[in-house]
């Protein structure tokens, strides 16, 4: 019966039913949508669990939940997931902070991902540890990896997640405290920031940013 049904349908007198059924056939072809999530951070054991890598812990722990391997690839570590008919590409930059946008252009390009389905996870000293910010579009607000996102690209319309890192240090210590290791109190909170993090990117893939937004842009 199955088969009688499709035959019906594709070889059926009616043009327009076989119109209809052939652009059926194509859209349930195409493949998932692609979204390219990029954690900024800089490569190397010394760097581990610093302030400065809050967007690579965020991807490792949504690769840690899901099982699933990051790859050495040009420009940076990839991993791929898949989630209700979604393709989220995880990308940790093996740049370093300052040449992020080297890695998204390129991973952008090779993946044919267009440029509104770019998220960027960074952390940001002008938020209290704990709090989230997630934005369509705007300034690099002082971070060097967003600048150079934003200059590679040419434009500042791609979504962001800022996590809060506070800044609680003197005067020329910046550098020092970004690089900084966080507290035992902080990483113990990390993993339930990535959670929410990573529902809210979901969320904008699945439904729409101002969802996303109204699920991330609260204090924890």
């Amino acid at each position: 019966m199955a088969l009688f049904k499709f035959l019906s349908r594709l070889f059926g007198s009616s043009k327009e039913s076989q119109a209809a059924f052939q652009k059926e056939i194509q859209q349930e072809a195409e493949p998932m949508d692609k979204f390219l999530i990029a954690g900024l951070g800089n490569i190397g054991p010394e760097y581990a669990q610093t302030r400065h890598n809050m967007g690579f812990m965020v991807l490792d722990e949504w690769a840690r939940a899901t099982e699933t391997v990051f790859t050495t690839e040009r420009y940076g570590d990839v991993a791929c997931i898949s989630f209700k008919g979604r393709q989220f590409w995880l990308l940790k930059p093996s740049t370093y902070m300052n040449l992020s946008g080297n890695a998204v252009r390129y991973w952008l390009e090779k993946l044919n991902i267009p440029q509104d389905h770019l998220v960027v996870i960074c952390d940001d000293l002008n938020l209290p540890f704990g709090t989230l910010r997630m934005k369509t579009q705007g300034s690099d607000g002082g971070h060097n990896g967003l600048t150079h996102i934003i200059e590679t690209l040419s434009s500042m319309q791609f979504t962001r997640i800022r996590m809060g890192i506070g800044n609680e240090f003197k005067h020329g210590e910046q550098i020092d405290y970004v690089l900084g290791k966080l507290s035992p109190e902080e990483l113990e909170a990390m993993p339930e920031l990535a959670k929410k993090v990573i529902s809210g990117v979901k969320t904008f893939a699945l439904e729409s940013a101002q969802r996303a937004m109204n699920i991330v842009n609260t204090r924890s």
